[in-house]
């Protein structure tokens, strides 16, 4: 029997505005705070306890500097299960490529173009 999972209604809301991001292409935490009228720590904080990771794939979803990180030194730890080292391994097989650093190679992969209109609070489409 599956297991029933329980997220908040703004959860739903990141999850769903997150699965607009196409393979290949990568948002921030503040690209989806700004369509979201949120922050980019609540958005953070939602998808560090994705449970539908990868399906959802909060691995599309990096700093707006363009570095791959987040919760500095927590990587191993996060709920979701997406340490840096497999969302590095994600993003590159769908063509995302970061240097040593960890910083976004070409710059062109940016998505910011959400259709927020038709995501009502309960993050279905209205």
């Amino acid at each position: 029997m599956a297991k029933q999972v329980k997220v908040s209604e703004y959860q739903t809301r990141v999850y769903t505005l997150l699965q607009q991001v196409p393979e290949g292409r990568i948002t921030s935490y503040n690209a989806m705070s700004k369509a979201l009228k949120s922050s980019p720590r609540a958005v953070g904080g939602a998808l560090r306890n994705n449970p539908f990771a990868p399906e959802i794939p909060c691995h599309r979803c990096i700093a707006s500097t363009g570095f791959i990180g987040g919760f500095k030194g927590d990587w191993e730890k996060v709920p979701s299960g997406q340490n840096q080292e497999s969302k590095l391994k994600l993003l590159a097989d769908e063509g995302v490529k970061f240097d040593s650093n960890g910083m976004l190679v070409d710059k062109s992969l940016w998505f910011d173009d959400f259709d927020v209109d038709n995501i009502c609070a309960g993050g279905q489409r209205a």
